[in-house]
């Protein structure tokens, strides 16, 4: 297999989810997938045709084999998946409905990339040939040793001259060991070109103290460019602050558009309006691979913010947390093709 272009590193869950909109354990069954971050971005861009690697740690178990094989079966790599003593992360999932927001339960302590340490990878087989490395604030919030592997990964890319991005995903119920989200974060992002947040992770994840933007209505793109300026004018290693802005109608209806401050300009995508939603978990992470492919395959910033945000707007009407959409399927909705028509 030849080497990978993009490595993610993180934390692959299993996602435990109660039956359609039903509350957790209304029923004495959970569909069983898996999910998490880092192998989202994996597997969004092994379907675009990417040549993709993703590092985690894993349970010598059955659950960690199925684990690995439903990475495999999307083209991951999974050479640079460690093999330890623990569990594998979870998390329980019940969707919402009309005014019922979704519910996430995480039962992530003790997994087996939580008490991997720092020294656990070969950073020259895992980043060899790479261009770009991908990571996100999920992991980090899991144990403090996993904060210290994440600093590690992103501190041997950029050592090694590959571009490193960070979804900032700031999760309140995960931060529980006692460092805040900033002062582990704000090391990490030393090493970022890339930063990625929705309309919170700034302030929540790096403790950038802008009162957040968290009305329901169209947001105020003028407060964004101030806050993606400030988060540059902070972090000198970045090139590019994007944001996701998440309109919350209601837990089937959001708007859905981004922003990207260059150093230059902003640059602000198509807002679509998303109704009758599937399945949001996974859209951020959607977002975040169809960005990456757009900068890998050469498209210009505007080019690339299209593609990333008609990729997140896709991830909505697909269930799980991967996203399962196509190329193809991305550039229509791009073209203007959101009919929803039958393909024939």
């Amino acid at each position: 297999m030849s080497a990978a272009k993009v490595v993610t590193f993180g934390e692959i869950i299993l996602r435990l989810k109660s039956p359609g909109h039903e509350r957790l354990l209304q029923s004495p069954v959970f569909e069983a997938t898996f999910g998490g971050a880092e192998s989202n971005v994996a597997i969004a861009l092994s379907g675009y045709g990417v040549p993709t690697s993703f590092a985690t740690a894993l349970p010598s178990n059955a659950i960690g084999d199925s684990a690995i094989a439903e990475l495999r079966r999307y083209g991951v790599d999974t050479r640079h998946v460690m093999r330890r003593s623990g569990r594998i992360g979870i998390y329980f999932f019940e969707a919402g409905a009309a005014q019922r927001p979704s519910r996430v339960v995480y039962d992530r302590e003790g997994s087996a990339m939580a008490t991997a340490e720092p020294g656990s990878f070969d950073w020259n087989a895992v980043l060899n040939g790479a261009q770009w490395l991908h990571v996100s604030g999920s992991t980090p919030a899991i144990s403090e040793s996993a904060a210290r592997l994440c600093l590690e990964s992103v501190t041997e890319a950029r050592r090694r001259q590959i571009t490193v991005s960070c979804d900032y995903n700031y999760r309140a119920n995960l931060w529980g060991y006692g460092k805040s989200a900033p002062e582990v974060m704000r090391r990490i992002m030393a090493h970022v070109n890339i930063g990625i947040a929705g309309r919170e992770d700034c302030q929540k994840a790096l403790g950038i103290q802008m009162k957040a933007d968290t009305s329901s209505g169209e947001p105020d793109l003028q407060y964004y460019a101030a806050l993606a300026q400030r988060v540059l004018d902070e972090f000198p290693t970045l090139d590019k602050q994007v944001i996701t802005l998440r309109e919350s109608h209601s837990a089937n209806h959001n708007g859905w558009s981004a922003c990207m401050h260059n150093r230059e300009k902003l640059l602000v995508s198509r807002r679509y309006d998303v109704t009758d939603i599937v399945d949001r978990v996974g859209a951020g992470d959607a977002f975040s691979a169809g960005l990456i492919y757009g900068i890998v395959t050469g498209q210009d910033d505007a080019a690339a913010l299209e593609f990333a945000t008609a990729a997140g707007c896709l991830k909505h009407t697909i269930p799980g947390d991967f996203n399962r959409g196509s190329v193809a399927e991305v550039t229509a909705l791009i073209n203007g093709d959101s009919s929803g028509r039958v393909q024939r």
